[in-house]
């Protein structure tokens, strides 16, 4: 588990808080099919219906569920090369 690009994993780095919301942060890597790929995803506690007075284990279980399944879910699009 030295490389987390080889393990397809999101890894919790911490909780911050933001104007007037709190914010767990997870680094997310992989390796699929010959392409890396590196992400940092914050989830707004409040989004995720909960508070600070959470355990920090649930916190970042429940972040996390709703991060994989947003990233999952995001539809990207290449800008194109004409915005250069």
């Amino acid at each position: 588990m030295n490389d987390l690009a080889e393990n397809n994993l999101i890894k919790f780095k911490n909780i911050s808080k933001k104007k007037e919301s709190i914010y767990a942060n997870f680094q997310v890597k992989g390796l699929r099919k010959g392409v890396e790929f590196s992400a940092s995803i914050s989830v707004d506690l409040s989004a995720a219906e909960m508070h600070s007075g959470e355990t920090v284990e649930k916190i970042v279980e429940n972040c996390a569920k709703i991060g994989i399944k947003e990233f999952k879910a995001a539809e990207f699009e290449f800008e194109g090369i004409a915005s250069l």
